[in-house]
């Protein structure tokens, strides 16, 4: 019997979480956050971290963590929060890594309106995780 929690018998975990500030949830972020000053930005999808299994080495190191769910968040409000994160820090970047399923895709609209109503030239660019968990593209 194991519970909940617990490593599998036998195996200690010794992976280190890349995660370096808080909060994530782009709701809860201020725009002035300082961890987002100078910062490789990488937008999340709520789903993401439980789909795709090494999230924290494949995509977490050195990015500032940002987490948005297109279809249960509030769009307008995310938008308009990204955009003022945008406008205010000095984010060098901001890459989105999304489900496959179709709601996700919102996220990378999301980014591209902020970019854009900004007036900031952002790099971005988007990965897509199946729901497999594999990386599709």
């Amino acid at each position: 019997h194991q519970e909940v929690g617990d490593a599998f018998p036998g195996e200690q975990s010794n992976q280190q979480s890349m995660l370096c500030h808080w909060p994530v949830q782009l709701s809860l972020v201020p725009p002035s956050a300082a961890f987002l000053n100078d910062a490789r930005v990488i937008l999340v999808g709520d789903c993401v971290p439980f789909a795709y299994a090494d999230f924290h080495r494949g995509f977490l190191r050195d990015h500032a963590l940002l987490v948005a769910c297109p279809k249960l968040d509030d769009f307008s409000a995310h938008l308009k929060k990204l955009t003022d994160i945008l406008s205010h820090s000095k984010v060098k970047s901001i890459d989105v890594v999304r489900m496959e399923v179709p709601c996700c895709g919102g996220l990378t609209q999301m980014v591209k309106q902020a970019i854009q109503l900004s007036g900031r030239d952002i790099i971005s660019q988007e990965t897509v995780i199946g729901i497999n968990g594999e990386i599709k593209s």
